[in-house]
């Protein structure tokens, strides 16, 4: 039996919204987390492949951690550029399509505007190269039937994130300070989830041409722009978040001081880009306040 979807990387924040949204649809799909399947062995790739015979493969399985790649490029390469490389070969051999998910940090990150889907890319740092070798393995084996969805600024239940972070620190914290010369888009996955359903169902159905998508929310801010929404939405002083620069926290990856992406190619396929991040966030704030009561418990 044929299996039309297959999530790896699914018991994380991203994968577990693709998941539900999936199931919600009524489709067929198989999650598979880490310990199902290592997409970094090419032969465990090619063997879940061959098992679940899926029609397409949505890739939520990467190496995140954008600091320690700066030590570890090697390890997240394997990841990162290794991994999608053996689930677009294996997609190529058995005619599957595949959606993977990408990142921001493969761009300058030092844009004026909204970079569109075909902006050069230049990584610069680990973390970017790897996921660029990424987006390079999967247009290199699947032309014609290879999706890349760059994201940023993820936030949702089920994972470590900005958001929940500080929602943590509203409670415990006098004031908190937070960078304010980065700019970028906050995406909830849940969000980002019904964009790479839609995309894959359009692209079964032949109606989504492969190549760049840009997935994230509309709109954009600064983290510290960010923080001082949420703390407005839990109905705490957005005053007490205060502003501060990059240079001071000192981190070992450089990070994109403007990351907005631009969201045409949605258009062209029919498919609605992402809402705003602030009318995203209210509809987020408060089941990720339930969730945290819930694990409290």
């Amino acid at each position: 039996m044929t299996t039309t979807w297959l999530i790896t990387g699914a018991t994380g924040m991203l994968g577990q919204d693709v998941l539900e949204r999936l199931h919600r649809d009524g489709e067929a799909a198989v999650g598979l987390a880490r310990g199902g399947l290592d997409i970094t062995d090419a032969d465990a790739v090619h063997g879940a492949i061959d098992m679940h015979r899926p029609r397409i493969v949505v890739n939520c399985a990467a190496w995140t951690a954008v600091d320690d790649a700066e030590a570890r490029e090697a390890d997240a390469l394997r990841v990162n550029g290794g991994g999608p490389r053996h689930l677009a070969e294996a997609c190529a051999r058995t005619g599957a399509r595949l959606i993977q998910v990408s990142t921001d940090y493969v761009l300058a990150g030092d844009a004026t505007s909204p970079c569109p889907e075909d902006a050069p890319t230049a990584p610069s740092g680990a973390y970017g190269r790897t996921k660029l070798a990424g987006e390079q393995a999967v247009r290199a084996a699947l032309p014609d039937a290879g999706y890349i969805v760059r994201t940023a600024w993820l936030y949702g239940a089920g994972g470590g994130n900005f958001v929940d972070t500080m929602i943590e620190l509203e409670s415990v914290k006098d004031t908190v300070d937070v960078v304010d010369d980065q700019r970028g888009q906050p995406t909830w996955t849940v969000d980002l989830a019904d964009r790479l359903v839609r995309l894959g169902q359009a692209a079964l159905a032949g109606g989504a041409p492969a190549g760049v998508y840009h997935g994230t929310s509309g709109g954009e801010t600064t983290w510290f722009g960010l923080a001082r929404e949420i703390f407005r939405l839990l109905g705490a002083d957005p005053g007490r978040v205060r502003p501060t620069t990059s240079t001071a926290f000192g981190r070992p990856a450089p990070r994109p001081a403007y990351s907005v992406l631009g969201h045409e190619r949605w258009r062209r396929t029919g498919i609605e880009p992402i809402r705003p991040w602030r009318e995203a966030l209210a509809a987020a704030l408060p089941a990720l306040l339930n969730e945290k009561k819930g694990s409290a418990r």
